[in-house]
């Protein structure tokens, strides 16, 4: 029998105890499983999830669950940046022990059992340090992170002081509104295209902005312009800004009209299909294919 630990919250320890662990987790292929680890000489390799883990708010921490499974029972294992790959190998439990136990670093791997398992298969369950293994990537210590869009975690422990220590050049956090505005009002008139581009990027990561202030840049020769405009507009709470980005769907530039399609692809307000209706009649297929691509989502 090979033996596996998994990782589970301390208030669902009386219903595994009792049923047993519920395959509720999407492996490769989007199977429903249960993931788990085999049980290692080391203490800290064999609880190396479990900072990963505890990072996503668990009630009480974190629960460490024996697991009992048969020799040749079939499961999948990997690193898991294989299993977006759908490059996690198939293997028994007895082979998926001997594969990681000879790996010269075997943090990050993982295995995946495609069912769930019985409360006759848990060997014990017990209580874990909360302190032990590794947070969002092996060897992430030391090493200063990316506050880029796709790697930070909003809402996240600090998540907004390390933005505004290691701010992103393209993805902020934004300067201050008045400082965006003072750059609109120092591009002259029309506005250099380039610098009006620039801080409209970084009015697009804001929630809300003086729709008033910018709404002359609906006229700007640019078309680039004015899909910036679009751009930043549609990421704001702020009334008006997306009667002003309507507007725009009469502009002669295809390349406007489109992120306009795109735009009210976001929108639940009432005239939002009869705007897309009207552009999927438009002339250029780019923004007729935006807006058919709109309506069906």
């Amino acid at each position: 029998m090979a033996m596996f630990v998994h990782l589970t919250s301390t208030a669902d320890a009386p219903r595994v105890r009792r049923a047993g662990i519920r395959a509720d987790s999407r492996g490769q292929g989007g199977a429903r499983g249960v993931y788990c680890f085999p049980v290692l000489p080391s203490y800290t390799l064999t609880h190396q999830w479990l900072r990963e883990l505890a990072r996503f708010g668990r009630p009480g921490g974190l629960v460490a669950v024996h697991v009992r499974l048969p020799d040749d029972e079939p499961v999948l294992a990997g690193h898991y940046r294989d299993r977006a790959k759908d490059a996690q190998l198939p293997m028994t439990a007895a082979e998926a022990v001997h594969r990681i136990r000879a790996l010269p670093d075997p943090r990050g791997w993982e295995v995946f059992l495609s069912r769930a398992v019985a409360s006759r298969e848990i060997h014990r369950i017990r209580t874990a340090p909360q302190v032990t293994g590794w947070r969002y990537v092996p060897d992430a210590h030391g090493t200063r992170p990316c506050t880029c869009y796709g790697c930070r975690v909003l809402g996240g422990y600090g998540s907004r002081r390390l933005r505004e220590r290691n701010p992103h050049p393209l993805d902020g956090p934004p300067p201050p509104a008045r400082v965006l505005l003072a750059r609109i009002d120092a591009a002259g008139t029309p506005g250099d295209p380039a610098q009006l581009r620039d801080t409209l990027h970084w009015f697009s990561l804001r929630r809300r902005g003086p729709v008033e202030r910018v709404a002359h840049l609906a006229d700007h020769p640019a078309p680039e312009v004015r899909q910036a405009l679009v751009q930043a507009l549609n990421a704001w709470s702020t009334p008006g800004a997306r009667e002003l980005v309507t507007t725009l769907a009469a502009d002669p530039h295809p390349d406007v009209r489109e992120a306009v399609a795109w735009a009210a692809y976001r929108w639940s307000t009432p005239g939002t299909r009869e705007l897309l209706t009207t552009l999927a009649a438009d002339p250029h297929p780019d923004v007729r294919a935006a807006a058919e691509a709109a309506l069906e989502g």
